[in-house]
């Protein structure tokens, strides 16, 4: 079913991250037309230090009008805002009613380290570049000074007919209830189905919640977690999500890998994750308990579940095909 008004699909979503890796962007068409055959609703994008986040979305929106595309996330540090509305604008004159547009602060390694700029006053930053697109979106000429930058005369040369929904990435209550009031949704990241509950009163009545989640389509236990504690060692240690488990209640579970990150033992603090942490943050075993683990999260009130696909012992083709919608919790 679509909606009468834009033509963007209704229904359920059912969302997988892209691009895949090993697959160039010029082979992708046959991967997006296969996700459509096999009924996923949902690409989502990403920008770290892979390609950027709105190609990707740009060659689903031609190859699969049917596709709903998403990005999680655009820094809002590393663009200026007339180009970052630009960029969004583009996007959503390609692909009307289809794309959701997901802004975050990022994180220091990547705005200082890698592009140079000062990752300062992170919260005020993601507010006023929501509220500056607001205006920027819907045609408006902009001559405001706001708490973190200054636009002095921008208007859109083509303005976007249907403005898409913009979602704030957030961790903790300051920046999740930034969501439910000034966003059109929150997009989480590294949390389990439990830690939904947690999150989503923060949020508000009728915030939607999109969520990535990592998937390892593995019987392989003891492998798979091998894998995923050095995934959760490389992300937790980095200072907003050790502050969102703490705040989730995890500290205890995650100190003793917090204290051996901080003296230097790498090793150490991968060994020290709990085989139970694993099992909460990636999901993993058969496919069909893949698909009920990530139903699970559906249950507990994210809206748009996100699959990070981590093939391992299984062709990625095979993982994509095994693990199509529809998702049912366990």
């Amino acid at each position: 079913m679509t909606d009468g008004n834009t033509g963007a699909p209704t229904g359920p979503r059912h969302g997988i991250t892209i691009p895949f890796d090993g697959v160039t962007l010029e082979d992708h068409r046959r991967w997006y037309e296969e996700l459509v055959r096999l009924g996923y609703t949902d690409v989502w994008s990403a920008e770290t230090d892979g390609v950027d986040g709105f190609t990707p979305l740009a060659l689903a929106s031609a190859w699969t009008p049917s596709l709903r595309l998403g990005v999680a996330i655009i820094p809002a540090f590393t663009r200026g805002p007339a180009l970052l509305a630009q960029s969004v604008a583009a996007l959503a004159e390609a692909a009307p009613g289809r794309f959701t547009f997901g802004l975050g602060t990022s994180s220091d390694v990547i705005v200082s380290r890698w592009n140079g700029i000062e990752f300062d006053e992170p919260y005020k930053r993601v507010r006023d570049t929501i509220r500056f697109l607001r205006s920027a979106l819907a045609g408006e000429k902009v001559e405001h000074e706001y708490e973190t930058f200054t636009v002095r005369g921008f208007r859109l040369a083509r303005p976007v007919e249907h403005p898409p929904p913009i979602f704030l990435a957030a961790l903790r209550p300051g920046m999740l209830r930034l969501a439910g009031r000034e966003a059109d949704g929150a997009i989480l990241n590294w949390l389990s189905a439990e830690d939904v509950a947690t999150v989503k009163p923060e949020l508000g009545a009728d915030c939607p919640v999109a969520a990535r989640i990592f998937v390892i389509p593995s019987e392989d236990a003891d492998a798979v977690r091998a894998v995923g504690r050095r995934m959760i060692a490389a992300y937790l240690n980095v200072g907003v999500y050790a502050a969102f488990h703490r705040w989730l209640g995890r500290g205890p579970e995650l100190e003793p890998m917090w204290s051996a990150w901080e003296a230097g033992d790498r090793k150490g603090a991968v060994a020290a994750i709990p085989d139970e942490l694993v099992d909460a943050l990636i999901v993993h075993g058969s496919f069909d308990e893949c698909r009920a683990h990530v139903g699970r999260y559906v249950a507990n009130g994210v809206d748009i579940p996100v699959m990070a696909v981590i093939p391992f012992g299984v062709s990625l083709e095979d993982a994509v095909a095994g693990l199509a919608p529809p998702w049912a919790p366990a």
